[in-house]
């Protein structure tokens, strides 16, 4: 990374985003001014259209994001108004960021990938910077071509309204005197209003900014609690399923934070001893005029259901990640390290246009493959046990999320063979269990029942209820632009696209034959829920046993990949 200043006028030593904090912050602001006008610096005007290099052309449309405003806006109450703010940056280390990703709602809304950044939607047409019949407004970071030239071009309000088709957008720095008519709303709808978000002193309409006004302006209580908004919309979500999970999970969040405990929805679930006096405690505690509620369970409907559109980019993400696991079989030899599996996942995926992972990749060999979301991956030579890889690529947005586990030397073992051919028959049984119609739970309890009968057969566990020792997760989630994606988790319908990932995990020291130690199998499928049934979308990544074994005999594109040793 360069190390060099903005500005003549600043001290070579100081690192990029110090020299930010200091020009734009104003603690140098007087004595910049008088130095430039001694050394006169040159600010690019911004940069022209014919001067932007090629971008892909695949992203989804702007008719697509305003159909989705739409829908969203035709489902909000009377006299209501919906807020949803862009992600924070997140800080990695002293002055070095995260790359940017943005909150999958605001993205899946408006298409717009930058920071700092606030969307309203109207039931009723509204007067916004004082034009009328506004309907849906955005206010983006501005153009800033000094700051451009370092961390990347803005659209600016004029390219959020112009390449994204929004009706009305103007600089964030206008939020607060825009003429928002915060009193005549009966409804403000939002999701969990972040409260870890940085000040950035040099701009006071960062998302902070944004946040204060909005809190300010709309009249949010100063006591307003965030993680009881956030437990509150749970239990609206799951209703009465799953009580007593939800119960513990309560508890447990009021044994770290005791005040939880006197918030009254909470407070009366936990009261409620039967499934009627818990649909009752939440009849009697709706959300207020302050929704934190709402606007999820509308989006988790929204999302849920894959448009063709995005089914384009889903494939796109799934058949590269099937594509990786396929050229890292070929490739994959005992002497390999975690590391390098892990590595070479992740060039085919950027060789194919995904821009990022959806998630860190698991790569766990041996007992590392007995940790559900293994991450550290350093693990220097996988010798022949099993190699769990859990990888996913992140196509536009939208994430892929494929597993397969298969053995360094190219042939499975009669121990890991047995094991993972249960596992691929739980995994049948759940596909056989997707359909529109079956409820959420149904491909997780076929693919149980399936791991409980054979672990007994196996000798490995005595009694059924013995299974979740060696199979803890559940077998689905929604997929999409989050990894864990948004869904009612009601009946499957069409349109929904959802994992089935049974896996058994046994850990050394488990209480059976230690020949079983350290087998970890998780085959993870990605499945579009059909009007007659499914459709597997990663099953170009082989998963039987023999058809692992016949790819990990044939040559990779890759072989013969090989770095100098360094000295």
């Amino acid at each position: 990374m360069t190390r060099l200043p903005l500005f003549p006028y600043l001290p070579a030593f100081l690192p990029v985003r110090r020299t930010f904090q200091l020009v734009f912050g104003g603690c140098l602001l007087l004595a910049g001014l008088e130095a430039a006008a001694q050394n006169a610096v040159s600010i690019p005007e911004p940069l022209t259209a014919a001067a932007v290099p090629a971008r892909p052309t695949d992203f989804l449309s702007p008719a697509f994001h305003k159909q989705r405003r739409e829908l969203l806006r035709a489902q909000l109450p009377a006299k209501g108004v919906a807020v949803l703010f862009a992600a924070p940056v997140r800080n990695r280390a002293n002055d070095v960021d995260f790359i940017y990703h943005q909150n999958p709602d605001f993205q899946y809304l408006t298409g717009y990938g930058e920071p700092d950044a606030v969307l309203l939607l109207f039931k009723e047409p509204r007067t916004v910077g004082g034009q009328a019949g506004v309907t849906e407004a955005l206010f983006t970071q501005p153009r800033d071509p000094a700051r451009e030239s370092w961390t990347g071009r803005r659209l600016g309000a004029a390219g959020a309204k112009g390449q994204l088709g929004l009706q009305f957008a103007a600089d964030n720095k206008t939020f607060g005197s825009a003429g928002i008519p915060w009193a005549d709303f009966e409804q403000v709808l939002f999701i969990d209003l972040p409260t870890d978000v940085r000040d950035d002193f040099s701009n006071p309409a960062d998302l902070h900014g944004l946040l204060a006004t909005f809190r300010q302006q709309a009249g949010v209580p100063a006591n307003y609690n965030p993680e009881v908004g956030a437990l509150s919309a749970t239990i609206r979500r799951n209703g009465v399923r799953n009580a007593k999970r939800m119960a513990g999970y309560l508890n447990s969040r009021i044994q770290e934070n005791p005040t939880l405990a006197a918030a009254p929805l909470i407070s009366a679930y936990l009261a409620a001893t039967t499934d009627a006096g818990r649909e009752a405690a939440i009849a009697a505690n709706p959300p207020g005029r302050f929704d934190d509620a709402t606007l999820g369970q509308k989006l988790d409907g929204l999302r849920a259901v894959k448009t063709p559109e995005e089914l384009t980019l889903l494939r796109r993400a799934i058949r590269i990640s099937a594509m990786g696991q396929r050229e890292v079989m070929k490739l994959m030899k005992p002497e390999m390290g975690e590391m390098d599996v892990q590595g070479l996942h992740e060039y085919v995926y950027r060789r194919y246009g995904a821009e990022f992972q959806g998630y860190p990749s698991i790569v766990g060999g041996g007992a590392n493959g007995c940790i559900l979301h293994y991450e550290t991956n350093d693990r220097q030579r996988l010798d022949n046990d099993l190699v769990l890889m859990d990888c996913g690529a992140e196509y536009h947005g939208y994430s892929a999320d494929v597993t397969r586990t298969a053995p360094p030397s190219g042939t499975f073992s009669p121990a890991q063979r047995q094991i993972y051919e249960l596992v691929l028959a739980a995994q049948e049984a759940g596909f056989a269990a997707c359909r529109p119609g079956a409820g959420f739970d149904a491909p997780n309890q076929a693919t149980q029942a399936v791991v409980a009968d054979g672990l007994i057969k196996l000798g490995i566990i005595k009694k059924k209820d013995e299974f979740r020792r060696y199979y803890p997760h559940g077998a689905s989630h929604y997929l999409g632009l989050d990894v864990h994606d948004r869904g009612s988790y009601g009946p499957l319908q069409a349109g929904n696209v959802i994992t089935v990932e049974p896996g058994i995990y046994i850990p050394a020291g488990s209480p059976c034959d230690p020949k079983w130690w350290n087998i970890g199998v998780r085959i993870e499928d990605d499945v579009l829920i059909t009007t007659t049934g499914y459709e597997n979308m990663s099953a170009e990544a082989p998963r039987t046993v023999a058809d692992i074994e016949k790819l990990m005999a044939e040559p990779s594109a890759l072989e013969g990949f090989k770095l100098p040793d360094l000295k």
